[in-house]
C-alpha cells in the first residue's frame, strides 16, 4: 500500500481509497483547500449508550466469573484480551442469541445516524474502531440499518468448541504504546489510525475509556467523554467533550471551516460546558 492509499474496511470488504479521491466527491468532498478529515470512533459506551459486551455478558453469563475477570483486567492483573475471552467462553450462548439480545436491548448513541450521513455526502470515511467483537457491533449496525459503516473489530467464529478470536490489526509502534501494553487490548487502535494517516488524512477521533487513550494521543482532533475526557484533562491533551453525535457532527461541521495553517490552534479548542 502506497503512503496515499489504505484499506477502507467495510465488514469484511476491502476498497482501495485515497486521500484524494474523497476530495472528489460529487458533493464538493472536504474542500480543495483542506487536509481530508477521516472520523473514527470507539463502539462500546461510545456509539453504543452501553457497554455491549457487559450487556451481553450479563445476558448469559450467571457465575459471577465475568465480573471478577473484568475487575483484574482494571487492575491490570491480567490483560483485557484474555478477560475479554475468557469472559465470553463462559457465556454458553449461540451467535445468533446473542446478537438477537443485541437487537432488543442495546441503543445507538443518539445522532450517530445524522453523523453517518453527512460523512457519507461530504465524503469523509467514517469507521468504528473497537477492541470489541465482531458480531455484536454488526448487530447493533444491523438494527439500525447501518450495514455499510465500515468496522476494525476483533474477529470471532462460533464453533463446537466455543468461540475463536481473531485479532487482525497488530501492534506497529505508531501509537505512543509500547508492544506490551499493547497487546494486552489484543488490537490496536493506532495501527488503524496510522492506515488513515498514512494515506493523508488527519483524524476524528470519538472514544470514551481506557483503550482509547493511545488513539487519542495520535488523533488531530479528540471528543471525548467519561474516563477519556479525564484523562486528557489530567495530560493537557486538547480535547472537545461531548455527549452525542449531535456535539460531534458540529464539531466536524466546523473543522471543515479550518484552512491547514490553523489546524493546530483549532485542536487547543476545549469545551467543557
Amino acid at each position: 500500500m502506497s503512503s496515499t492509499e489504505r484499506a477502507y474496511n467495510k465488514g469484511d470488504a476491502h476498497t482501495s481509497l485515497t486521500a484524494s479521491s474523497a476530495q472528489d466527491s460529487s458533493m464538493g468532498g472536504q474542500g480543495a483547500s483542506h487536509v481530508p478529515i477521516a472520523v473514527l470512533c470507539d463502539f462500546d459506551d461510545t456509539t453504543a449508550v452501553e457497554n455491549v459486551a457487559e450487556l451481553l455478558l450479563t445476558g448469559f453469563s450467571s457465575n459471577g466469573v465475568w465480573e471478577d475477570l473484568r475487575r483484574r483486567s482494571r487492575e491490570k492483573l491480567i490483560p483485557f484480551k484474555e478477560y475479554q475471552e475468557r469472559a465470553f467462553l463462559n457465556a454458553p450462548a449461540t451467535k445468533d442469541a446473542m446478537q438477537a439480545l443485541v437487537k432488543q436491548k442495546a441503543t445507538l448513541r443518539p445522532y450517530f445516524k445524522d453523523l453517518w450521513r453527512f460523512t457519507q455526502a461530504k465524503g469523509i470515511p467514517m469507521a468504528i474502531v473497537t477492541v470489541g467483537l465482531d458480531f455484536y457491533v454488526e448487530a447493533l449496525l444491523e438494527r439500525e440499518g447501518l450495514e455499510e459503516v465500515p468496522r476494525y473489530t476483533v474477529k470471532t467464529s462460533f464453533t463446537s468448541d466455543g468461540i475463536e478470536f481473531e485479532y487482525p490489526y497488530p501492534w506497529d509502534s505508531s501509537g505512543g504504546s509500547s508492544e506490551e501494553e499493547c497487546r494486552r487490548w489484543g488490537n490496536c487502535k493506532c495501527s488503524v489510525l496510522n492506515r488513515f494517516k498514512l494515506g493523508g488524512y488527519r483524524i476524528l477521533y470519538v472514544g470514551d475509556g481506557r483503550s482509547d487513550f493511545c488513539p487519542a494521543s495520535i488523533a488531530d482532533h479528540v471528543h471525548a467523554r467519561s474516563q477519556l475526557a479525564d484523562v486528557c484533562q489530567e495530560q493537557g491533551l486538547p480535547y472537545t467533550k461531548f455527549n452525542d453525535f449531535q456535539d460531534v457532527l458540529t464539531g466536524l461541521k466546523d473543522l471543515l471551516q479550518v484552512p491547514p495553517a490553523l489546524i493546530a490552534s483549532e485542536r487547543t479548542r476545549n469545551k467543557q460546558e
